[in-house]
């Protein structure tokens, strides 16, 4: 099969199918190169056409505690007061540039996600 860039929708499910039919392919074939640049290709389109936003900063503060099992009150230790977490996490307390600082110090989340508008 010819590679050819996927310019809309069509081209886009044609590469799809063909991705399917090739997926198993070893590498160093014609099909393993195949495979190898038609990847490249699906993954340029979806990234232009299909552009996945930025997480809410309070569900992803929720999310890393939950995957670094913290409590609330640890939190507290990062942020200051414990009533202060509960509003945070609630969306009734914007965060600080401070506790921006000290959120993606201690939880290692990107700034570019906490200082968005929730």
């Amino acid at each position: 099969m010819k590679i050819k860039p996927i310019r809309n929708e069509e081209d886009y499910q044609n590469a799809l199918e063909r991705l399917e039919v090739i997926f198993d392919a070893k590498k160093g074939t014609d099909e393993g190169d195949e495979l190898e640049i038609l990847s490249i290709l699906i993954d340029k389109y979806e990234d232009e056409n299909f552009p996945i936003g930025m997480p809410d900063p309070i569900e992803a503060i929720k999310f890393r505690m939950e995957q670094m099992g913290i409590s609330q009150s640890e939190l507290a230790e990062v942020v200051g007061f414990k009533s202060r977490v509960s509003e945070i996490l609630n969306k009734k307390r914007k965060l600080t540039l401070a506790m921006i600082r000290k959120l993606h110090e201690s939880l290692h989340i990107p700034t570019e996600v906490l200082i968005q508008d929730y």
